[in-house]
Order: structure tokens, then C-alpha cells, then sequence
């Protein structure tokens, strides 16, 4: 079976000259500038339909982003772009330059978790962990928006788009409420002690 137009053998971009034949393209190297966990990088993608998660995971070694569902669904790789979040599996890589990024890896100060990690871990908001670091990030950035408040129905709406399979709803809200309020000092759930 022949490739389709347009694409050589494995999907890799191909120049056709009006032939059947099909050759495989120049080797494209598309600089990229970004700023992730506060450190100024330069990156060399070689394929424009690299997205974020795969930068992230496979090309950097920063796996707190998990692949989930692959297609937006379950916000297992939400990060912060620009302070804004979204899912890292439907944004191309590519269209980023210029900005500044934000995974679990970099929210922690040293050894002082950030207070959405500290609310997690004192309120149970996670059980097998798999969602942890994609609720965490979708919190932090619903702070950051100034959408969570302490109303637990506006919290559950803004982080509607982050599933837990294990059901750890109850100590994710609790946790984003406790982060919300603004003394920022973390009480530990009473039935969690």
C-alpha cells in the first residue's frame, strides 16, 4: 500500500512534484522559546505536531503531566500557560513561543509545597495519585483566575473538566476551598487525621 499524497512512509511531512512519487521533506528544526518553571529554555522542536505533553514528557523528562485520555477529556495534563490552564495533550508545542509555562514540577519552592499541594495532601485529595498533579495545576490556575471563591458548587464547576477515577471528589474540594481562602494557613481535615 502506497502512502497518502502529501505524506512518505510513517506520516512524515513529503514534498510531491506533481508525481505518484512522494519524497521525504527537508529535516525541519522550528526554534522555540519558552519560559517553564521559570527557567528560560530553547528548543529545537523537529515536528510541528509535537504537543506540549510529549514536549514535556518524552523530549523533557517532566512526566508529572500525564497522557490520559489524549483528547482533552480528562485534564490529567492541565499545566499553565501563561497563568491560564489547559490541557497539554490538545495544544501544539509549536505554538507557544514566547511563553511561560507552568507544570507540577516547578509549583513547589524547594521543599515548601505550594499551598494547593499542602491543601491536597491535609484534605486527602487523592488516592491512587494518577490525576493528582492535573487537579493540583487546575486549581492553582481557578485560584489564580479568581474563579474558585469558597462556593463548593463554582468549584466543582471549574474543575468539572479534571476526572478522578478513584472518587476523591470530597477531598479535592475541600482542598481547593481550604487554598482559596486568603490567610493561606491549611487545616487538616478532621476525618482525615
Amino acid at each position: 500500500m502506497s502512502p497518502a499524497p502529501g505524506l512518505a512512509g510513517g506520516g512524515v511531512p513529503a514534498i510531491c512534484n506533481g508525481s505518484s512519487l512522494c519524497q521525504p521533506g527537508p529535516s525541519m528544526n522550528i526554534p522555540l522559546r519558552l519560559t517553564l518553571n521559570g527557567q528560560a529554555r530553547e528548543i529545537a522542536l523537529d515536528d510541528p505536531r509535537v504537543t506540549l505533553l510529549d514536549l514535556l514528557r518524552e523530549r523533557l523528562g517532566l512526566t508529572g503531566a500525564k497522557k490520559g485520555c489524549d483528547r482533552g477529556q480528562c485534564g490529567a495534563c492541565t499545566v499553565l500557560v501563561d497563568g491560564r490552564r489547559i490541557n497539554a495533550c490538545l495544544t501544539l508545542a509549536a505554538s507557544l513561543d514566547g511563553a511561560e509555562i507552568l507544570t507540577i514540577e516547578g509549583l513547589a519552592e524547594g521543599d515548601r509545597l505550594h499551598p494547593v499541594q499542602a491543601a491536597f495532601i491535609a484534605h486527602d485529595g487523592f488516592q491512587c495519585g494518577f490525576c493528582t498533579p492535573g487537579q493540583i495545576m487546575s486549581a492553582v490556575g481557578l485560584i489564580r483566575e479568581g474563579q474558585a471563591g469558597t462556593d463548593p458548587e463554582r468549584i466543582r464547576e471549574g474543575m468539572s473538566g479534571n476526572l478522578c477515577r478513584c472518587g476523591a471528589y470530597a477531598g479535592i474540594l475541600d482542598a481547593v476551598q481550604e487554598a482559596s481562602r486568603p490567610t493561606g494557613q491549611v487545616e487538616q481535615r478532621e476525618d482525615a487525621a
